[in-house]
């Protein structure tokens, strides 16, 4: 909505205030010569001698000369006041160009926003003068915040966003997806700052997929992000080694939720059940959040999907040599035993701990390169990772770690030919066919919960049959 300024819209009142009078006067001046005409002729017979012909002649010579002096000031004054009103109208056009484009009027008022981006290495007090703060204003600004949220603490890619109304400012960042800092001043007043809940939308999606080449590929052909293809890979890891056992054919039906901030971006998703068909087997999958608010998943008769070990270290890797008692080594050149497995991934791929325990050794070790040993919570079972490119920040000797936590990185450390893992899973110090190893599941849903479980997770278990239900029938 473009506004026309005050000052426009006087010259324009004006400019017709002074165009009335005249046209009245010089209505006036020529009804006057008229009616003067007509007494005239209602005299018809008045004496004519020659001196009424001279006062008649004068009479008549001075109001045609009134008239001409008349209508040439009129004509100079109605250029003036026209050209008068050009110069407002482009007084107004030249203020409409200058508002900026994201301003916007609500009852009169103008309101401007203004949106920067924080790029990396930006600062809080570089980041405020960008959106038009003064460097004392700034740090005014950091130091109000600081009892709420340590403005030191932003991250690239956040943004703040100032609004300017007529009698206030309002700064925003947004700290995480559920809460965002407030700064506000008054005119003429002290800043303050508030820390406030952000509202989040909530939407069901139910997406189905056929694999062809790649499950990534399949995922987002269906429409799925891959931040939910990765959870749908987290939560089957248990059941199907992904760098081993997909086959074209392959398909998957998923429930889920995705959770947007106010601003319409995408905070994460929660995947609700899914089934995963793997050469034939069907694999299904409901999200169960306990009594006590705790959310785990559970097969449809309430055993949870979580074993005691992941089936595989490495997503996505493929197998480049099994576990044998003999093997030619490919850098020796004679032949041994290959007591582990052998995931053939890209340098820097993330390795997972696949259980729980503490690292008893992480260093250099011989052909293995870099090298970790984790002994796991029973003691009996221990699991080595080899020809690491480096270790995960403040992995060592001696520290816990958990199911699934990245402990390093796949590369190509000691005797080797090119960047994978050296996989070793230990039973009492021997090692044994990491593939073929039976891993124990963990603890089902409690039998005071069962009954609540069933009741929640049936119309999830609904959602997934019909999603079956349509790719029989087409």
């Amino acid at each position: 909505m473009k506004i026309l300024p005050s000052d426009a819209l006087t010259s324009k009142q004006s400019d017709l205030g002074l165009r009335q009078p005249w046209r009245e006067l010089l209505s006036d001046f020529f009804k006057f010569g008229n009616s003067k005409s007509a007494n005239d002729a209602e005299q018809p017979g008045q004496e004519d001698t020659q001196n009424g012909k001279l006062l008649a002649l004068l009479s008549s010579g001075r109001h045609y000369l009134l008239a001409a002096i008349v209508l040439s000031v009129a004509l100079v004054l109605l250029l003036i006041v026209g050209n008068n009103s050009h110069a407002s109208v482009r007084l107004a056009s030249a203020h409409e160009e200058w508002l900026p484009a994201d301003t916007t009027t609500i009852d009169n008022t103008v309101e401007k926003k203004r949106v920067i981006q924080l790029q990396s290495g930006d600062h809080a007090v570089a980041g405020l003068q960008r959106l038009g703060f003064d460097l004392a204003t700034s740090r005014r600004m950091v130091a109000v915040a600081l009892p709420v949220y340590n403005l030191r603490d932003i991250r690239a890619g956040q943004k703040f966003k100032r609004i300017d109304s007529a009698d206030a400012i309002d700064v925003y960042y947004n700290i995480s997806g559920e809460e965002r800092l407030h700064l506000h001043q008054q005119k003429d007043q002290e800043w303050q700052c508030t820390k406030e809940v952000r509202e989040v939308l909530t939407r069901q999606r139910v997406v189905a997929g056929t694999i062809d080449d790649s499950l990534f590929g399949a995922a987002d052909q269906a429409g799925m992000d891959q931040r939910t293809t990765m959870n749908l890979v987290d939560i089957f890891a248990w059941d199907i080694d992904f760098a081993r056992d997909m086959r074209s054919g392959d398909s998957f039906d998923v429930v889920y939720e995705e959770h947007f901030d106010d601003e319409g971006n995408i905070l994460d998703t929660t995947i609700l059940a899914a089934e995963f068909v793997n050469q034939g087997t069907h694999y299904r999958a409901v999200r169960y959040v306990d009594s006590s608010d705790k959310a785990e998943y559970f097969t449809p008769d309430g055993k949870s999907m979580r074993k005691a070990y992941l089936k595989a270290p490495v997503k996505f890797s493929r197998i480049s040599s099994r576990f044998q008692t003999r093997r030619l080594h490919p850098v020796l050149g004679y032949t041994r035993a290959h007591r582990g497995v052998d995931y053939a991934a890209p340098t820097g791929t993330p390795i997972h701990a696949i259980g729980d325990g503490y690292v008893s050794f992480a260093g250099w070790k011989n052909g293995f390169g870099r090298f970790i040993l984790i002994t796991h919570n029973n003691r009996n079972h221990a699991t080595a990772y080899g020809h690491m490119h480096g270790f995960a920040r403040n992995i060592k000797a001696g520290v816990r770690v958990k199911q699934g936590q990245v402990i390093g990185y796949v590369g190509m450390s000691g005797l080797a030919t090119g960047p994978h893992l050296h996989f070793e899973f230990r039973v009492r110090g021997v090692a044994v066919n990491p593939l073929t190893v039976k891993h124990p599941p963990a603890q089902p849903v409690a039998g005071r919960e069962y009954h609540r479980f069933q009741q929640q997770v049936a119309p999830l278990l609904t959602e997934l049959d019909e999603l079956q239900a349509q790719a029989t029938w087409g």
